[in-house]
Formats: C-alpha cells, sequence, structure tokens
C-alpha cells in the first residue's frame, strides 16, 4: 500500500501544472465522477474532502441563483410585495409564469427561484432588490469579493450563458457554505414544496422543488440545480449526517445525481469531526513567564480520517502585541495554534494570554521584550 501511495505521489509530481489529483488522503477508494470539476468540502471548517478541477472557471448556469437568493435575504425585504416588469416576464428559460403587474411578495419570488428556477422571478428579485438586473449583478460581484470567490464574475442573476458569467467549484462550494449559515436560506433550499397564495393576476401557485437529490438521498438537505447548452448539468448538493454535514459541487456532469451520493457517502464513511484542540489552558512548553497563562477560547474541530487524527501537529507561533492596542477590546490574540497533518495546514487558531490580576498594566512591554528571542526562533511543535 505504501508503494502505491508513493507512486501516486510521484505521478501528481510530474503532471502538466493544469491537472489536479484527485485527494487520496481517506481510506478506501475515492470515487470516480463524470463531472468536469468537482469538489466535496466539510461545511463546519470549509476543509476540501475531494477536489477535481475545483479551480477551473466554468459557466455555472442555474446554480448561480444561490447568490440571487443569498442578496434577496440579506436584502431584508423578503415581506414586501414586488411588481411583477415586462422584463422579468419576457426572460427566457425555465418560468414560474408571472405576469406583468403582478404583485407578489420577495419571499414567494425566491422560493420560485430556488425550487422552479424561474428566470422569471430572478429578474423580478434583482429589480426588486437593485432597481436593475446590471445593478444586482454589481451586488452580486461585491458579494463574491467580500467571500473571497475570486474565480467568480457575474453577469446576470439567472446563470444564462454569458462570456463574462463564470465561477468555479470551489467558489461555489464557498458560496454555499455561507449560504447555509443563513436559517431563511436553509428552509427555502430544503423544501420540497411551497404554496404562493393568489395573486392580483394568478391563482394558487403550488412549487414544486427540482432537486430530485432531496427524494433519492435520505441525507440530503438542499442545493440547486442548473443546466444550459454550454454549461452542460450543474448542481450544488448539501447533506447531513449526524454532527457531520457536506456540501458537494460538480459542473458539467451528465451523470450528477449519482456522483453526488457516492461522494457524499465516501465523506461521511471515511471523515469524521475531531476535536483537535479543546477550549481552555494551553500546555505549552515555552517560558515560564507565561506558561500555564494561553488559552483557547473554543473547541478546533476538524474532520478527519483515522489515520489522519493519528498524526495531527500544533505549531504554537507568538507574536508581539500590535503598539497601541493593549486596550483593544476584545484582547488581540498572544499568537496562533497551527493545525496541520503531516504537511497540509488545516487551519490556524487564536491564541490568548489570561492575566494574572496582580500584572501591571505595563505588561505589553515585558511581554514583547520576553517574545524577541523566541519570535526569532520560529514555531513550536505541540
Amino acid at each position: 500500500m505504501k508503494k502505491i501511495v508513493y507512486y501516486l505521489f510521484l505521478l501528481c509530481l510530474i503532471l502538466p501544472a493544469g491537472l489536479q489529483c484527485v485527494s487520496v488522503r481517506a481510506a478506501g477508494s475515492v470515487p470516480s465522477v463524470s463531472a468536469q470539476a468537482a469538489v466535496l468540502i466539510d461545511q463546519a471548517s470549509g476543509r476540501i474532502l475531494f477536489s477535481r478541477n475545483s479551480s477551473e472557471k466554468l459557466p455555472i448556469a442555474s446554480i448561480t441563483k444561490v447568490m440571487t437568493a443569498v442578496l434577496a435575504i440579506e436584502s431584508g425585504k423578503l415581506n414586501r410585495m414586488v411588481t411583477v416588469s415586462r422584463e422579468a416576464v419576457r426572460a427566457e428559460g425555465s418560468s414560474i409564469y408571472l405576469k406583468p403587474g403582478e404583485r407578489i411578495r420577495l419571499i414567494d419570488l425566491v422560493y420560485g427561484l430556488m425550487l422552479r428556477s424561474g428566470n422569471d422571478a430572478s429578474v423580478a428579485i434583482a429589480e426588486a432588490v437593485a432597481g436593475s438586473t446590471a445593478g444586482f449583478a454589481l451586488l452580486m460581484n461585491e458579494k463574491a469579493a467580500e467571500l473571497g470567490m475570486n474565480g467568480t464574475h457575474f453577469m446576470n442573476p439567472n446563470g444564462l450563458d454569458d462570456p463574462g458569467h463564470y465561477s468555479t467549484a470551489a467558489d461555489m462550494a464557498v458560496l454555499t457554505r455561507y449560504a447555509m449559515q443563513n436559517t431563511t436560506f436553509r428552509k427555502i433550499t430544503g423544501t420540497r414544496s411551497y404554496r404562493v397564495e393568489k395573486t392580483n393576476k394568478e391563482q394558487v401557485r403550488v412549487l414544486l422543488n427540482k432537486n430530485k437529490m432531496l427524494r433519492l438521498y435520505s441525507k440530503a438537505t438542499g442545493g440547486k440545480t442548473g443546466f444550459t447548452k454550454k454549461a452542460g448539468r450543474t448542481l450544488i448538493s448539501t447533506a447531513s449526517s449526524g454532527s457531520v454535514s457536506l456540501i458537494v459541487v460538480t459542473l458539467n456532469d451528465g451523470d450528477d445525481w449519482r456522483d453526488h451520493q457516492q461522494l457524499f457517502e465516501w465523506g461521511f464513511t471515511n471523515y469524521h469531526p475531531v476535536v483537535v484542540v479543546h477550549q481552555g489552558k494551553l500546555k505549552a512548553n515555552t517560558v515560564s513567564f507565561y506558561r500555564n497563562r494561553l488559552y483557547i477560547r473554543h473547541n478546533a474541530v476538524w474532520p478527519l480520517t483515522d489515520q489522519e487524527a493519528a498524526r495531527v501537529k500544533r505549531d504554537l507561533v507568538l507574536v508581539a502585541p500590535t503598539s497601541g492596542k493593549e486596550k483593544q477590546m476584545p484582547p488581540e490574540p498572544a499568537g496562533y495554534l497551527k493545525i496541520r497533518v503531516a504537511q497540509e495546514q488545516l487551519g490556524s487558531i487564536p491564541v490568548y494570554y489570561k492575566k494574572a490580576a496582580e500584572e501591571k498594566k505595563s505588561f505589553w512591554k515585558l511581554f514583547t521584550s520576553l517574545l524577541t528571542t523566541l519570535i526569532s526562533g520560529g514555531a513550536q511543535s505541540l
């Protein structure tokens, strides 16, 4: 087995830069997928568990509407009435069959957007939130930049093909992870059917969710479908098992329902939440002046395989305080505990210094002088 892993590692080193190796960290065979690009991430930590061309910029079709829904929800206007324009009704592609002059709540439009992928609903939302689709696209790109979606650019609220409209599997996973932190979004994306009450132009509508994952896979909690001829089939799915929640994004995938289920099952089988650092006092082999004074505010949990859990390393890096911030609230970290498995950096956790009651306000000056030698020596492994 060691020889197989070794040869796979060598193969990764000699592959052309444009190609990516599929993660082989977990025990058990990695599932094959049909997607041009795919990613599986842990929702809580954001750790990438599986990646295939996940940074490739591609058309994304209607999974774009996750961003549209996020901006509509965050606008604070969900209960406001929207008057549907002729431009919205003329939107090509999938529709919830809005009528010109129809008055409908913004939240009903968001359900129509997410469950039925209504392009007419997307334009009506854009106009209600930003005044125009062009103005809404600016908001979309601002939000993408805020979330660090550096491989993404939006031109419209629905994902209809445009050379300037693209994203990556990794970026859409980042967006979905952000969206799933919102209780309203979670409720909408996980809804199988929704009733829109009678409006001034239409009788009651019953919207059924197009996302078959909610019916095919018992652990599914939400997601968004997409398709255009240029983008192919695109799909975002979320699923939970016990305390673990995962996100899968595939782009240009002709067998996405199967691929998503296989990736979820592989992730749930091989990765488990592990408390890599417990909150409270940090036991550090460091200078006696502040030994037993460093502490962690919260448990740090990452999804790990059984093999990884036994190989976790923790590196403590202490830093000198920024001048003039001694009285800052909350207090600045005294340093960071970097978590890694082998050479993979999982993340870093802020470490704080708990002052004793008898310490004077001039502590930071003494602390800085004591740290000078330590910092120059680099990180400590715990």
